[in-house]
């Protein structure tokens, strides 16, 4: 979810990805598709709120300890800190939806849902950033993968009221992340990519302590193997090491090229959604990773302009607003 100037090409010069690279960026999708169901085992020993405060608790101190190993910038003046704060506001928003979603629906449904976020801020992208209009081919894109939700709110062998109601919760999550990703792409350029991921994640922090206090009864209800591994994987190994080397093939290889292989995003995370939480595979569920992943395919092939993709976080250009991907169905 990316800037509308020409992004063709990598900052090298070449259209596509060596072997080693195109490897490498295709792990990082696998892993990114996985983090719904790392989410899934920790809400089974935590609190929704209490989970998405820890994690975004320690998230934030592993990026502040990497931005000064690496000599990045951390102070911003007051007037970029009030362009933030409604980004902080809308953060905490979608994350609450997610987790409330999640907790009622299936980690498979909730990683295909979360992919409609490259449609979502391509259609709003058209309305509120000026130059980034809606093609044909965006908009085959945008039919397949809208398609492949209906067809999933459709599944009469998995819809019960919670997970139809978790669905929903999930689908608005999308809805209001898609409204970050459009005003984080308007304030950008003020900005470091790291900042606007950062400030966002400890602004919501307050909001997830008040939740945890509040809502989550009780707070902690286990803590096993599971669960820490859980969220050590969605703390450090997606948010973390998935932020610094999602950047750094950005910085390296260009947005249009790495942003090839996030269809491997939603066919990851039904995967290990059916192989570790024992999650059944309906047929519904198969057609509409088919018409999902058809749709980011679509959208993402041979790009000249670059649809937003923003991760458990925002747009980014190709040097600097693609950095973080849609991490596979979480925000």
């Amino acid at each position: 979810m990316q800037d509308t100037h020409d992004e063709s090409l990598s900052p090298s010069g070449e259209q596509g990805l060596p072997a080693g690279a195109s490897l490498y960026a295709a792990f990082l999708c696998i892993l990114f598709g996985a983090n719904a169901v790392a989410i899934k085992f920790s809400l089974a020993g935590l609190g929704m709120y209490t989970n998405a405060g820890l994690r975004f608790i320690v998230a934030s101190v592993a990026v502040i300890l990497w931005a000064r190993f690496t000599g990045r910038m951390l102070a911003i003046s007051w007037i970029r800190i009030r362009q933030l704060i409604p980004l902080g506001i809308i953060f905490a928003a979608q994350l609450a939806f997610f987790y409330a979603g999640l907790v009622k629906t299936t980690a498979s449904h909730c990683t295909l849902i979360s992919n409609l976020l490259p449609f979502v801020v391509m259609v709003l992208a058209h309305f509120f950033i000026p130059g980034d209009r809606i093609s044909l081919k965006k908009t085959s894109g945008l039919i397949l993968g809208f398609t492949g939700v209906l067809v999933l709110l459709s599944d009469s062998v998995m819809l019960s009221g919670d997970v139809l109601v978790g669905d929903m919760l999930v689908l608005l999550a999308v809805l209001v992340w898609g409204c970050n990703a459009v005003y984080s792409k308007r304030i950008i350029k003020d900005f470091q990519p790291f900042q606007i991921t950062l400030y966002p994640m400890l602004m919501s922090v307050p909001f997830f302590v008040l939740g945890m206090l509040l809502f989550d009864d009780p707070m902690v209800r286990h803590v096993d193997t599971p669960v820490i591994a859980s969220m050590f994987y969605q703390t450090f190994v997606t948010a973390s090491f998935g932020m610094v080397a999602w950047s750094s093939m950005i910085k390296r290889y260009g947005a249009t090229a790495v942003h090839s292989f996030v269809f491997i995003m939603p066919v990851s995370g039904v995967f290990f959604s059916i192989v570790l939480l024992d999650e059944p595979l309906t047929i519904n569920l198969v057609a509409s990773i088919v018409l999902v992943t058809a749709g980011l395919v679509v959208l993402n092939r041979k790009r000249r302009r670059i649809a937003v993709v923003a991760i458990e976080q925002p747009i980014r250009s190709d040097k600097e607003q693609s950095s973080f991907p849609n991490h596979g169905g979480e925000v």
